[in-house]
């Protein structure tokens, strides 16, 4: 069973969802990106979530985003349900589209954590040995310019969406928000922020390049793939997923944070257990969504603080 996970409304967090045996399916071009960037406007819509940071790689994604509402359960089922709903039609593709695992997801807890988030999302293309820098990326993304001024703005696909539900605008928008935690005023100086950490990933990426003598695909050639291939590359296993990340040497917040995780699933699992008892009038702590959503269960909003 996995651990429970409080979900707080205004938190922010990193998301990452990869594509099933690491195939090509995401692979640059107009309709995916149409695809992938008018989804996400639409469920970000429907479900309060503000987008700081995207970055589509061709067999995986992340974005950067805070939950408002405290939905980010429904937004996540939503949107990776119509991305891929519309990526089997685009690539004429039987069979599932995501990895079977679960969506990693972290909540970031501190600016800095923030910062070093975002400038890893944007930063992929260029860790992949893709392009040289992260705005020659031809894929779905986010540019530091944009955050906190920019829009994202699509069309309706023509595959999928039907044009006579009302629930899918032929156009739809939203803005590329600041995170709730920076004020408009400190918002060249975040931007600057993520620059520097932006440009810290592309030259360690190069100089990396360099010493094993290998070259950038380039963003030509990376458009011109077959989604039907496969990435070769080694990948590490994947024997962490962390629930949070606070940021570089930040001892003091990263204890808080785990003491934090630590009490909601104490009280999570001590509630659960009086409940499966048989005790309805068990209360859960602030954070519990699946048993509020699903059975109406009591939550104490008052018991803990945002984990």
């Amino acid at each position: 069973m996995s651990q429970p996970r409080a979900i707080v409304p205004g938190a922010t967090y990193l998301l990452t969802r990869r594509v099933l045996r690491r195939y090509f399916l995401l692979r640059p071009s107009s309709a995916i990106t149409q695809l992938v960037i008018y989804t996400l406007i639409v469920t970000a819509r429907r479900y309060g979530i503000l987008v700081h940071a995207l970055c589509v790689m061709s067999t995986h994604l992340h974005l950067v985003v805070t939950d408002t509402r405290g939905e980010l359960p429904r937004f996540l089922q939503q949107f990776h349900r119509l991305v891929a709903l519309g990526t089997k039609v685009l690539r004429a593709w039987d069979g599932s589209v995501w990895d079977h695992g679960a969506t990693s997801v972290v909540h970031l807890t501190t600016r800095d954590a923030i910062v070093d988030k975002i400038a890893y999302t944007l930063a992929n293309p260029v860790t992949a040995g893709l392009v040289q820098h992260a705005h020659e990326w031809p894929g779905a993304k986010v540019l530091v310019g944009e955050i906190g001024c920019g829009i994202l703005h699509a069309k309706r696909p023509e595959v999928y969406f039907n044009p006579k539900n009302p629930q899918w605008p032929e156009d739809a928008s939203l803005p590329i928000t600041l995170p709730p935690s920076v004020q408009a005023g400190d918002a060249d100086r975040f931007r600057r922020e993520i620059t520097h950490r932006l440009e810290q990933h592309e030259k360690q990426a190069r100089a990396a390049a360099q010493r094993k003598g290998l070259g950038f695909l380039g963003a030509a050639r990376a458009c011109e793939v077959s989604p039907y291939e496969r990435a070769t590359s080694l990948e590490p296993l994947r024997e962490r997923n962390p629930t949070f990340a606070v940021g570089r040497g930040r001892k003091h917040a990263r204890d808080a944070a785990i003491a934090a995780m630590r009490a909601f699933r104490t009280a999570y699992r001590r509630s659960l257990e009086h409940w499966r008892a048989g005790v309805r009038t068990a209360v859960f702590p602030v954070g519990t969504w699946w048993m509020r959503v699903f059975h109406g269960v009591a939550v104490n909003d008052g018991e803990l603080a945002a984990a």
